[in-house]
């Protein structure tokens, strides 16, 4: 695994499925504009005025985030996107 620094965070992407529940088929343009991920590891923060913040995200968690954000890795063979803690939008409970 990657160890990300300062703010950034490793998000796991979670792929959106094609086709609902009823076997209706979802065009791109019919998915919503934002992505659903898991939180992998993240940075130790930013310093502000002298002070680590560390991230309010931790490993584990669900979030959402706005497509076309953050810089696409593969880590042993799997794709992972590296982003600032800025580009997510929301933790999901």
């Amino acid at each position: 695994m990657i160890k990300p620094i300062g703010d950034r965070i490793v998000i796991e992407p979670i792929l959106q499925e094609d086709i609902t529940s009823g076997g209706i088929i979802l065009p791109e343009s019919a998915k919503e504009m934002l992505e659903e991920g898991k939180v992998l590891a993240t940075g130790a923060g930013v310093f502000r005025d002298g002070q680590r913040v560390a991230p309010e995200v931790k490993a584990g968690d669900k979030v959402l985030y706005s497509k076309h954000v953050g810089t696409p890795v593969k880590v042993s063979g799997k794709e992972v996107l590296v982003m600032h803690e800025s580009d997510i939008l929301v933790i999901i409970s």
